[in-house]
C-alpha cells in the first residue's frame, strides 16, 4: 500500500471510531474507570479502540494504542513503519461533555510521524493527510486544502508580532507554560482541549502552542505529522529538536509547537 492508501484506511477507522464514541456520549453512561495513572478510561475509549484496531490491522502494520498491550521496546525497535494511535484524546473534556475531544490516529516511519488524521465527532471535523498527499480539512460537508507556510516560522520572529496568538490547554495551564507566554508582546490565548490545539496551528488560526505539562507520544503524533506536512512541527523544549518517538518511555518531554 501507498501512503495515500494508507492515509485513507485511517480516516475511515476515524470516522468509525467517532460515531462509537458519539452514541456513548450521547447515552451519557461512560463507565468511568481509573487506570494506573489515575486518568479516566471510558466506554468510548474502548469502543473506539476496537474500531480502529480492526481497521488498521488490514494494512499488516503494527499498532501502538493507547488502550492496548504495550509492546516491549525492543520488540518497537524493529518497526520500521506502525501506527501510533489515541482512540480518544481528550478523556477529560469528553467526561465534561464540552465536545473538545478527537481521534487521533498516526503512520510513524523510521519512528517520525509521516501522516495524520485528527477528527472532532461532536463538530464533525476531520483533518487528514501528509507531505505526499497534502493535507485536509473537511466540516459542513466542505473539503479545504490546508496550505504549507512558505517559510517556517522561528521564534524571534513571532517575539516580534504585535500580536501572537498563543493556544494552550484547558485542563493543564502549569506554571512554567504561562513563564512561556509572558515572552510575548501582546498574547491573544486561546484555551480548549485535545488535539484540536495542534489543528488550530496547522490551520494558521493560531501562532504557537508551549506544553510543559505530561503528554504521552500518542497524544501528539498524529497532530505532529500533520504540522510537518504544512512546514510547522512540534519541537523539544529546546526549540531546535523535533519530539522524538518510539522510545523506551513513551512519555512525551515538554514541547512548543509552532
Amino acid at each position: 500500500m501507498d501512503i495515500s492508501e494508507l492515509v485513507q484506511i485511517a480516516r475511515e477507522a476515524a470516522l468509525k471510531a467517532g460515531e462509537a464514541i458519539l452514541k456513548v456520549y450521547a447515552s451519557g453512561d461512560f463507565d468511568v474507570n481509573l487506570k494506573t495513572d489515575d486518568s479516566p478510561l471510558t466506554k468510548a475509549d474502548k469502543a473506539a479502540h476496537s474500531i480502529i484496531t480492526a481497521y488498521l490491522q488490514k494494512t499488516g502494520l503494527p499498532i501502538l494504542s493507547e488502550e492496548g498491550a504495550q509492546t516491549d521496546f525492543q520488540e518497537r525497535t524493529k518497526w520500521p513503519l506502525y501506527w501510533l494511535v489515541d482512540p480518544l484524546d481528550g478523556t477529560k473534556e469528553f467526561i465534561k461533555r464540552n465536545g473538545e475531544f478527537t481521534v487521533n490516529i498516526a503512520l510513524m516511519q523510521d519512528n517520525i510521524p509521516v501522516a495524520g488524521v485528527i477528527f472532532a465527532p461532536v463538530p464533525q471535523v476531520l483533518y487528514y493527510g501528509s507531505k505526499e498527499t497534502k493535507v485536509y480539512k473537511e466540516a459542513a460537508g466542505k473539503k479545504v486544502l490546508l496550505h504549507p507556510l512558505q517559510e517556517k516560522l522561528s521564534i524571534e520572529a513571532l517575539l516580534q508580532k504585535d500580536e501572537v496568538i498563543v493556544v494552550a490547554s484547558r485542563s493543564h495551564l502549569s506554571p512554567e507554560t504561562e513563564q512561556f507566554i509572558h515572552q510575548f508582546k501582546n498574547v491573544r490565548l486561546e484555551t480548549m482541549g485535545s488535539s484540536f490545539k495542534l489543528m488550530l496551528l496547522a490551520e494558521n488560526k493560531a501562532d504557537i502552542y508551549p506544553r510543559f505539562a505530561p503528554t504521552m507520544e500518542w497524544d501528539t503524533a498524529a497532530g505532529h505529522a500533520i504540522l510537518r506536512a504544512v512546514n510547522r512541527s512540534v519541537y523539544q523544549a529546546d526549540l531546535q529538536h523535533d519530539l522524538e518517538y518510539n522510545k523506551p518511555n513513551l512519555l512525551n518531554p515538554s514541547f512548543v509547537a509552532y
